[in-house]
Formats: C-alpha cells, sequence, structure tokens
C-alpha cells in the first residue's frame, strides 16, 4: 500500500535530475519534459515531504539540508529501478529462469562449465547466478537453489555434489623434482583462506607438527584469490582438489605434497521445498546431481 508521503516515480526523476543539474530548465532537457512540469513535481514532492529540499539562489537550485539527506537515497531507489528493468529483460526469450546461489570459487570453476550441458536440451531455461559465502534465506533471497558447503539444515531439502579433498599446491618454480615432505612445505609461505583460516593449521596438526612454528603467507577472501597468488609463485595452497583439475593438467601448479586431506563438509545443491514445484528445477536437479556422480 502506497502511502500519502510516499514520492511518486515522476517526482524522484525530477528531484534527482534537478539536484545533480542545479536547474529545472536543464532537468527537464534531461527527462524530456517541460520545465514547468519538473516545476510540478518538485513543488508536489516538497509539499507531499513537509519540507524544502531546495533553496532558490539566483535562478539556481541548491539543495537543502533535507534535500541532501534525500539524494543518496532517491538515486539508490531509481538505480534499483533500473538494474530490476534490466534484469528481466535479460531473461527475454526465456519461459524459465532457475535461480542459483553459489560459492564463488566452485560456481566458477565447477558449476558453470557445466551449465551449456543442461541448457543445450532446454533452450527454454536460462540461469541467474549470484555468489556467496553464507548460507541462503530462501524466505527472503530470490533463489531457488544454493551450491554451498556446510551441515544440513533444517527444512531445506539437499544433495550431496562432490565431497571435499583438500591438496597442496604450488607454482613449479618454488618445488623439485618431487613433491615436499610437511617439514620443507613448512618453509613454503602459506597462501591463508580468510573464510577457512583454519586449514593449514588442521593439516600440520595431522601431520602431528607444531603449527606454531609454521611461517604464515598472505591472505585472500576466496579460493580463487588464493590459487591465483599460487599460480604467481606467491608460496603453497591448500584447496579442494575439485578446483584444481585444470591448473594440474595445464602445469601452471603441481600437488607440493602426496598427502591429502578430507574436508568436513562435501559441496553440496540444496533447496527449499517450494522449488520443487516448478519442473524446471526438478529436471535441473537430477540433471546436476547425475552430472556430479559422473565426475
Amino acid at each position: 500500500m502506497r502511502h500519502a508521503y510516499t514520492p511518486t516515480l515522476p517526482e524522484l526523476q525530477a528531484f534527482v535530475q534537478a539536484a545533480e543539474t542545479g536547474s529545472t530548465t536543464r532537468a527537464a532537457a534531461a527527462l524530456g519534459l517541460t520545465q514547468s512540469a519538473v516545476s510540478r513535481s518538485l513543488n508536489s514532492l516538497e509539499a507531499r515531504l513537509g519540507v524544502r529540499l531546495f533553496h532558490r539562489v539566483r535562478q539556481r537550485l541548491i539543495l537543502s539540508d533535507a534535500g541532501r539527506a534525500l539524494l543518496p537515497e532517491a538515486g539508490r531507489i531509481l538505480g534499483d529501478l533500473d538494474a530490476a528493468a534490466l534484469t528481466v529483460m535479460s531473461f527475454g526469450g526465456h519461459s524459465e529462469v532457475l535461480r542459483i546461489a553459489a560459492l564463488p570459487t566452485f560456481g566458477a570453476v565447477w558449476l558453470i562449465p557445466r551449465l551449456h550441458r543442461f541448457a543445450a536440451g532446454a533452450p527454454e531455461v536460462t540461469f541467474d547466478m549470484t555468489a556467496t559465502l553464507e548460507p541462503v534465506d530462501f524466505d527472503r533471497a530470490p533463489v531457488d537453489m544454493a551450491v554451498l558447503r556446510g551441515p544440513p539444515r533444517p527444512g531445506l531439502r539437499s544433495a550431496v555434489l562432490v565431497p571435499e579433498r583438500l591438496v597442496v599446491v604450488a607454482a613449479p618454480g618454488l618445488l623439485g623434482e618431487e613433491p615436499l615432505e610437511d617439514a620443507a612445505l613448512a618453509r613454503l609461505p602459506l597462501l591463508q583462506q580468510a573464510t577457512r583460516p583454519n586449514l593449514w593449521l588442521d593439516w600440520f596438526l595431522d601431520a602431528g607438527m607444531d603449527p606454531i612454528t609454521i611461517l604464515r603467507g598472505a591472505r585472500f577472501e576466496q579460493f580463487g584469490m588464493v590459487l591465483a597468488a599460487a599460480r604467481a609463485g606467491m608460496g603453497a595452497a591448500l584447496v579442494p582438489e575439485v578446483l584444481v583439475g585444470a591448473d594440474l593438467a595445464s602445469g601452471a601448479l603441481r600437488l607440493a605434497s602426496r598427502r591429502s586431506m578430507p574436508g568436513r563438509w562435501p559441496y553440496a545443491l540444496s533447496w527449499p521445498e517450494r522449488s520443487e514445484e516448478r519442473a524446471s528445477f526438478r529436471a535441473f536437479r537430477d540433471w546436476l546431481v547425475g552430472e556430479a556422480g559422473a565426475g
């Protein structure tokens, strides 16, 4: 329900343009309106809000304190409307949109390269994918499914895609002919993943070593950044094996240790029950689970 004090879209557009140009004449030209139409919108907005948004100084509009407070929010609202319109327009020609939230690096390295296979058999479906490091609140987020790691969450359905196994990799220039033992590995800079800061601690505790004596390395927020740093020779990276297949195949990275370590949680697809009402979701879920099983 729209309240009497809620500005209309034409009022917000007139206000933002007038604030940016300092003139109703220039605002009218930018909006394709008459100067009187812009003036009416500004007068209506000030009357609606009960405050003066501009001071009129020598035929120039100067924002008042109230106007300066309103401008950032008005600009954001108009920007959000434009973004929403462009999002909807990008779905043109497709009758179904599947919205996926995924871990950034897993989504980029494992999931996205596979989507074309599903799309080839379902041309009516397109995807809207966002990156997230946090659990998805399906009651608030416009998302049909999520690909994440972590414990099963009450009220959600889930399917395991890929178990996590961690391996150590490094650029060839940091290594000799053979993988390193843990004592030698500990002397390298050890690249850190900010959202999983205990990975190296767990690795060396598993090897029976004192992690306090181990040198630390640069810290990065996502595995994609960690891998980029490893390729650049900045240090050794402890990463999920599923993320480094292409780098190992190309020789950009090599295994720096013969050991590996299981992760606590697998990569899994999760979804709310409501998503199952859509045939396109059910088809994609079944395809994705099969794709994961095929390796």
